[in-house]
């Protein structure tokens, strides 16, 4: 049976990560996880917002190939997606399956913690989606104020 020092021990390691500190280690992650690509990534593994044969919407999160993530992801390039990937699935959020096939089959999906980040940053992108047209229309207020 567990002690009640034991018990208290995952608690009070968690407790010890604050952000605001320089040297937390949380801030490395955070750093990881605000990068346009991850967003993007984990939305595109998250919301299965790819067209995919026979569907007509978003279906929810599904494993996709690198070459279906590339096309989603216009403007991204190998390289920046496959530094993506990899950090994601070093981080556990999400999972690289490789079927050995001829060309070998490489897919990547969400793990329960990718897809609970994903939840998390789900409204975020809807957010910008939806106020962006008023971000837009501040920016160029403050510009022509010359501020």
């Amino acid at each position: 049976m567990a002690t009640t020092a034991e018990e208290q021990r995952p608690a009070q390691t968690k407790a010890e990560y604050d952000a605001f500190l320089a040297a937390c280690p949380s801030r490395q992650l955070l750093d990881r996880i605000s990068g346009k690509w991850v967003t993007l990534v984990l939305a595109a593994l998250g919301s299965g917002d790819a067209p995919r044969p026979g569907a007509d919407c978003a279906d929810g999160p599904r494993a996709m190939r690198y070459s279906e993530l590339q096309r989603l992801l216009a403007g991204v390039s190998q390289k920046m997606l496959t530094q993506t990937l990899r950090s994601l699935e070093r981080d556990g959020l999400v999972s690289r399956t490789v079927v050995p096939t001829v060309p070998v089959t490489v897919s990547y999906e969400l793990t329960d913690l990718g897809l609970s980040l994903y939840r998390m940053m789900r409204g975020i992108k809807t957010w910008a989606e939806a106020h962006m047209d008023e971000v837009q229309a501040h920016r160029e207020t403050y510009d022509a104020h010359g501020a």
